[in-house]
């Protein structure tokens, strides 16, 4: 079956952007009716600055998981990653067990944590602020159990990490805890269309990544599905 490379490194960096929504607790927050979509976009990038001088240090083991299936054919690769997080010096990646389809992950899997690599060394690229896109606010609804605010999401740049959709912002810590969304560039003519559905959790006192999946259709039939699992956490705090 053929699957060609060019292919697969364009599935690598749809998700990344999605990652770096890390934000702490606050319970002092005004009512969820009250505010407008600027007001919720800087009290984001306000948490956001609190959680960068909140947080320390964190590590943990993510699963990754990608299947390309084709017909009746399935490739798929895996993979399991050490990400460890330090204030003074970001993110490092080691590779701690790969099986299935080797040019799966050497094309996606490992192309996906360069990625997530390049976009941490250059957060404004890729950072939920009025530079990047535009805001509205739609509604909101319960979201496990929490009330939040839901905001439609519009580029204004076309960077290779921005994504058009909806993003749920909780409205005690203003974290963003869900977003559902597509790349704001095709990454590639093989790219019929991606949707994207990732997942921030509270935990420790901070959101962090949760959950991701990437369903994405491909031009020549066939459709590839990465999915990243990002484990538990051991974090220090102040």
């Amino acid at each position: 079956m053929s699957f060609r490379p060019g292919r697969c490194l364009s599935l690598a960096v749809i998700f990344v952007s999605m990652a770096g929504g890390i934000r702490p607790q606050n319970a002092d927050k005004p009512s969820i009716s009250t505010l407008t979509s600027d007001q919720i976009v800087a009290q984001i990038q306000r948490y956001n600055q609190s959680q960068a001088e909140g947080l320390k240090h964190y590590q943990s083991v993510r699963h990754y998981l990608v299947e390309y299936r084709r017909f009746s054919a399935d490739v798929i690769a895996r993979m399991e990653v050490e990400v460890k997080y330090d204030a003074s010096s970001g993110k490092s990646f080691r590779i701690v067990s790969q099986s299935g389809s080797k040019l799966l992950c050497e094309k996606v899997l490992k192309r996906a944590v360069e990625s997530e690599m390049e976009a941490s060394r250059d957060k404004d690229a890729a950072a939920l602020t009025q530079a990047n896109y535009r805001f509205h606010l739609v509604g909101s609804e319960s979201l496990g159990g929490r009330s939040a605010y839901i905001l439609d999401v519009e580029p204004r740049t076309k960077g290779k990490f921005i994504y058009r959709g909806k993003i749920w912002v909780d409205a005690a810590d203003f974290a963003v805890a869900k977003i559902e969304a597509e790349p704001a560039k095709n990454p590639s003519f093989w790219i019929v269309r991606t949707l994207i559905r990732h997942t921030n959790a509270r935990t420790g006192g901070f959101w962090l990544p949760e959950k991701n999946r990437s369903e994405t259709k491909v031009r020549i039939g066939g459709t590839a599905v990465l999915t990243i699992d990002y484990g538990t956490y051991q974090i220090v705090s102040n």
